[in-house]
């Protein structure tokens, strides 16, 4: 199968520090030009950058550790006692309660975004419209339309920026082995994948009655952000992974949490765009319209592209799965997967083992010598593209597209309706009823 390839073809010249074209108008002394870029300070590809990060702890505290090797110039969150804590490792940061203000900073190059999901998109606009850099966990938006604002602000600098979304799975070996395995035609062509996780959203439905006061430490109305004002409760805090996440107001539940590092193999080994229709189902006994179901399932339906056939791609989360393949119960593979269904056989992955299926039928298969180049690590790819335009592998249009689908899945579960989708015009031909959850509406102050 020789599938399109443009995704290693993406290529991303920048000028290094913002306002250093103004300030040095290109007359500076001992100027090294990499890649068409204008290295701010004139030094070397391997000074460092000037990183702010915004959410400290959790994701956020990983995230920072894995760009501490730069110079962390910023620290933001809301709450004090996890922003004290960041700031004992980095004296010299200066810090922030409101990110509007931390982008403000003279002297950054980057941004680091591991906030909550309905700020995701908000900051990575904030940051494009400055050309920042900008590295943001999943998902890079908290709307359909946000997205694409994001996709439209990125595709704007992207010979200045670089930008990765946060799928750090995108850096295994063991993902690129399945994507040399599918284009190279091993299973034949493939027509359908499947993805899934077991995750099962925990805590209250509703929302909850008692208005206890809000922490001293905590700064409930910048943590509230764009949405719409509710009173502060500890629930949304609550769990290994925080039940903030299930409520449409803040997250998007399994799909938005788990759905780009699943699906993101999809989209890489088939070259996958946009979907043009989209079908979802929930749990019927839910009855919750502010929270993520019980369980999601999705359909959608991506059109031909190259010497590639049309691909249906489904979703399954909270224990429903597809159909077992020959020789795997798919009940003992573990809590996700991916499935590559072929007309020569099938392929199954997760993040880290893949197998091809049926056993009898592959013994003996030589796989093809690998291709894809090793990765330096998703966070080191980012740093690099920021010092010297190579190329990153989860960029903001790439990302975009995999975000949009995923979140137009989330409309077609909340009108529970199957979708006609109209990426160029941003709505559902077939469902006018569906633009009040395309869009999302901005408490006033916070509109992009």
């Amino acid at each position: 199968m020789n599938y399109p390839k443009k995704r290693f073809l993406i290529t991303s010249n920048w000028t290094s520090r913002r306002d250093f074209l103004k300030r040095a108008g290109l007359t500076g002394a001992g100027l090294l030009v990499v890649n068409n870029r204008v290295l701010a300070r004139g030094q070397s590809p391997n000074e460092k950058l000037n990183i702010g990060i915004v959410g400290v702890a959790g994701r956020g505290g990983g995230n920072m550790q894995a760009v501490a090797g730069e110079n962390i110039a910023a620290l933001c969150d809301v709450d004090d006692n996890k922003l004290a804590a960041a700031a004992k490792q980095f004296p010299k940061a200066q810090k922030y309660n409101d990110w509007r203000k931390m982008l403000d900073q003279k002297d950054l190059d980057a941004v680091v975004c591991s906030s909550t999901e309905h700020t995701h998109g908000l900051v990575c606009i904030g940051a494009l419209r400055r050309s920042l850099h900008v590295y943001c966990e999943k998902p890079i938006a908290h709307s359909v339309e946000e997205v694409q604002l994001v996709r439209k602000e990125y595709l704007k600098v992207k010979d200045k920026v670089a930008t990765q979304q946060g799928t750090q799975i995108h850096a295994s070996e063991n993902f690129r082995r399945v994507v040399e395995l599918v284009r190279a035609g091993a299973i034949g062509t493939v027509r359908e994948v499947h993805n899934w996780c077991n995750r099962v959203p925990l805590g209250p439905r509703t929302r909850p009655p008692e208005t206890p006061p809000v922490p001293t430490n905590l700064h409930w109305d910048l943590w509230l952000g764009p949405a719409l004002v509710r009173p502060y409760h500890p629930t949304y805090f609550t769990g290994g992974c925080l039940w903030w996440d299930k409520w449409w107001d803040f997250g998007h539940g399994t799909i938005g949490g788990m759905g780009p590092h699943i699906t993101d193999l999809g989209c890489w080994a088939l070259d996958l765009d946009m979907a043009t229709t989209i079908e979802a189902d929930s749990d019927p006994k839910g009855g919750y319209p502010e929270t993520y179901p019980e369980w999601l399932t999705v359909r959608w339906q991506y059109p031909a592209c190259g010497d590639r056939p049309p691909v249906m791609v489904y979703w399954y989360d909270g224990g429903k799965l597809p159909p077992s393949p020959p020789d795997m119960d798919l009940t003992k593979w573990g809590g996700l997967g991916m499935l590559f269904v072929g007309d020569k056989g099938q392929l199954l992955a997760n993040y880290s083992a893949h197998v091809l299926l049926p056993k009898k039928q592959f013994e003996g298969f030589q796989p093809p010598a690998p291709s894809i180049p090793r990765s330096i690590g998703h966070h080191q790819e980012w740093i690099q593209g920021a010092k010297t335009g190579a190329a990153t592998s989860c960029n903001f249009d790439y990302g975009g597209k995999m975000t949009e689908n995923l979140l137009a899945g989330v409309v077609s579960c909340r009108v529970k309706q199957k979708l006609e989708w109209d990426s160029k015009n941003l709505r559902a031909t077939n469902c006018p009823e569906a633009d009040r959850f395309i869009r999302k509406q901005y408490r006033e102050g916070w509109k992009p």
